[in-house]
């Protein structure tokens, strides 16, 4: 019902009837065995992530007997690559690994959690020193925490730890294994030899024949058009673009009067943002209700309460916050078993694409009513004295010095009375409360500017 509902709010009812078709439960013959197959043949993100609790959920459902996942990956980011190993570690199931090409660093780690691994020829597995995106290795903190992983996921499987260990840090030296100073990568034939590997195996189909497994009915993952565009709007850089659009929505409908396209566009970006988050269990109702709640106490603080306090800062932090935590795999309130660098990568993301949608679209707006293109929406004309025009700049000129009354809120633009007639005015300083006493202190751009008398 979740999944139908939020389909429908982003307005993709097609997709309802376009999903490819799932394989269905099959009826399986006695004593034949039940084989759940899927792959993971891309960065180790969230999409991936998602994919593995996907299929190990649906080989549960359907009682398989055996799960074989076909690896080849050069890595990706530990807090997915973590989550995917406990599930291989916890399923009730055997999980062979067929590496097919590479299972580098984040891909050795789940590969390793698997009950047994089997390498297509040429294959390597390996090399799973923690860097950054620019491939810079990371502090000492982070590669303990990796070698900890490793080594207890090998020990929990059986296999040597200290060349688990020796795939991260190239400080371990193991005598005729590994040389001090070069970080572990096995071949097939060396994963073989030192037990990382069962055998060489061509096909999926070689696999299961050297575990044993002769008779078989196989199932594999496949993915619905809605499922391949949840994954794509979970990516890093798409939710980053994502809230660009919702931030520079919300700043656009700002500026311009009544409700229009920047306002639409905000509340689809919410919608893109949000709906595959909270169909993938990420986004709880409460960081959802965090989002607007926040989106509200800004609007307040700009157009009912004076000067900007503590609602529009609360606001921008509650919105901070909701965006944040979204993309955090919370259980309602606690975040005791979310990684502390987790919590500052969804920060990150969510505050570097806000310092960059709001120069931006500030950037634009100034372009958009400044170019040819949009030149109908401002007004470009120019009134020349030759042409007869004139302005009644000698009267307003002459108020200077005048005081008069605030007919509305003056943040810092808004009206004065002065003696029977209202003006347009602005205020110099800070804000001035309707009813209040003004002075004239200048008069620029046909508008009056004034102080607090």
């Amino acid at each position: 019902m979740k999944r139908t509902i939020l389909t429908l709010l982003l307005l993709l009812p097609s997709l309802l009837w376009a999903q490819s078709p799932v394989t269905p439960f099959t009826a399986v013959p006695k004593k034949s065995a039940k084989v759940y197959y899927f792959k993971i043949d891309e960065n180790i993100a969230k999409p991936a992530s998602l994919r593995v609790e996907k299929a190990m959920d649906e080989a549960s459902r359907w009682k398989a007997n055996v799960v074989v996942v076909e690896i080849n990956t050069y890595g990706g980011e530990l807090e997915h690559a973590d989550k995917i190993r406990t599930a291989f570690l916890q399923s009730p199931v055997p999980v062979y690994a067929y590496i097919n090409n590479n299972a580098a660093s984040a891909g050795a780690l789940i590969s390793i959690a698997c009950d047994s691994i089997y390498m297509h020829e040429g294959g390597s597995i390996g090399a799973a020193t923690v860097v950054n995106q620019n491939g810079e290795v990371q502090p000492d903190k982070y590669q303990s925490y990796m070698r900890s992983l490793m080594r207890s996921t090998a020990e929990t499987r059986g296999r040597r730890p200290d060349i688990a260990e020796a795939m991260v840090d190239p400080d371990i030296h193991i005598p005729g294994i590994s040389d001090s100073g070069k970080v572990l990568t096995f071949t097939t034939q060396e994963a073989i030899r030192h037990h990382y590997c069962e055998a060489v195996c061509d096909t999926v189909t070689a696999v299961l024949k050297h575990a044993g497994i002769e008779k078989y009915v196989i199932r594999e993952q496949r993915y619905s058009v809605i499922d391949k565009i949840i994954g794509f709007l979970v990516s890093p850089v798409v939710s980053g673009i994502l809230i660009m659009l919702i931030i520079g929505g919300i700043y656009f409908e700002l500026q311009s009067p009544g409700i229009g396209l920047p306002l639409i566009i905000a509340i689809a970006g919410a919608l893109l943002y949000f709906a595959p988050l909270y169909l993938e269990g990420l986004a709880a109702y409460w960081e959802i209700l965090l989002f607007i709640a926040g989106v509200v106490l800004i609007i307040v603080e700009l157009f009912v309460i004076p000067g900007f306090g503590v609602a529009g800062v609360t606001g921008i932090c509650c919105v901070v916050t909701g965006l944040a935590f979204s993309l955090i795999n919370n259980i309602g309130f606690d975040f005791s078993h979310i990684p502390t660098i987790t919590i500052g990568e969804s920060f990150l993301t969510v505050l570097v694409a806000l310092m960059i949608a709001l120069p931006l679209s500030m950037w634009l707006c100034k372009k958009l009513f400044e170019s040819n293109m949009f030149g109908g929406l401002a007004l470009n004309t120019v009134q020349d004295n030759a042409e007869g025009y004139t302005v009644a700049e000698s009267r307003s000129a002459s108020l200077i010095g005048a005081e008069g009354v605030a007919a509305t809120i003056l943040r810092p633009a808004g009206k004065v009375t002065i003696g029977d007639r209202t003006y347009d005015a602005m205020c110099a300083v800070a804000y001035v409360e309707k009813g209040e006493k003004v002075r004239v202190t200048a008069y620029e751009n046909n508008t009056l500017v004034v102080v607090k008398a």
